[in-house]
């Protein structure tokens, strides 16, 4: 909804395309290797019926169009019944939305800058590697999330954890390898000075806002850093009439911090 809105107010118009399917995210390439390259391969068969550049809001989905991109660019492979000729763009929706003409639109309806909000932002591992697929400028030590957050007003705190795994879907599995990597995000987001973590993966969200109270528990260690997704701040920043909505559905209480701040 935050994306919706936000694209929508500036102008840009989102269509869904027909009957995608599932691209499978981090699990196809682990078991079975053309699924791996057919499934996001007809996501992006069917994108380019349409004609227009995909921007992808999840970034294990944008790794995997990205790569399947890459395998078939030269046209079909085996027995793969899809081709991708390059004719349109895959974006990830941060990359799309930090370009320098939509940051000079974002911060032209800016009603309230996020002042005193202290922030790491936290790009996962799945956006900007491997550069050979993601064609990242800078893949080690993205800066476009920073770059944004700071034109929003927000006060952006370096740190070196900003492309480590959460753990993805070992949650699921392995939920004590995402505690630990987890444990570690957040010790780190807290040593930078940050009050909150600012995200563009929503697997990531899930991962630092859903078992925050968990993690406390297990390491005996209070952690109270909300996990805001970045078109969430964009929305608090333009007084977006359902910000409270979109809030309101997150476990770690993001609001009260906002209240501190005088933004909501």
């Amino acid at each position: 909804e935050s994306i919706a809105y936000v694209c929508g107010q500036l102008g840009i118009e989102l269509e869904e395309i027909p009957d995608w399917s599932c691209c499978g995210a981090t699990a196809a390439h682990s078991t079975d290797e053309f699924l791996s390259i057919a499934l996001p391969g007809r996501n992006l068969a069917l994108a380019e019926k349409i004609g227009l550049d995909m921007v992808v809001p999840c970034p294990m989905c944008f790794n995997r169009l990205k790569t399947a991109g890459h395998e078939l660019h030269e046209g079909p492979r085996g027995n793969m019944p899809y081709a991708h000729t390059g004719k349109i763009k895959v974006w990830d929706l941060l990359d799309f939305l930090s370009r320098p003409e939509r940051l000079s639109q974002i911060q032209a309806r800016i009603q309230q800058p996020l002042k005193d909000l202290s922030v790491v932002c936290y790009y996962g591992c799945m956006a900007n590697r491997p550069p050979k697929i993601t064609w990242a400028e800078q893949h080690e030590n993205p800066q476009n999330m920073d770059t944004l957050l700071s034109t929003l007003g927000a006060t952006v705190h370096d740190w070196s954890y900003k492309t480590d795994c959460c753990g993805a879907s070992h949650t699921i599995a392995r939920p004590d390898i995402v505690h630990t990597l987890v444990q570690l995000l957040y010790d780190r987001a807290i040593e930078a000075g940050a009050e909150a973590i600012v995200v563009s993966c929503q697997m990531c969200q899930a991962n630092l806002d859903m078992p925050q109270a968990k993690i406390s528990e297990i390491f005996e260690k209070r952690y109270d850093l909300p996990v805001y997704y970045f078109t969430e701040l964009i929305g608090v920043s333009w007084k977006g009439p359902e910000v409270n909505t979109w809030l309101s559905r997150h476990l770690v209480d993001p609001v009260a911090l906002l209240k501190r701040k005088g933004l909501f």
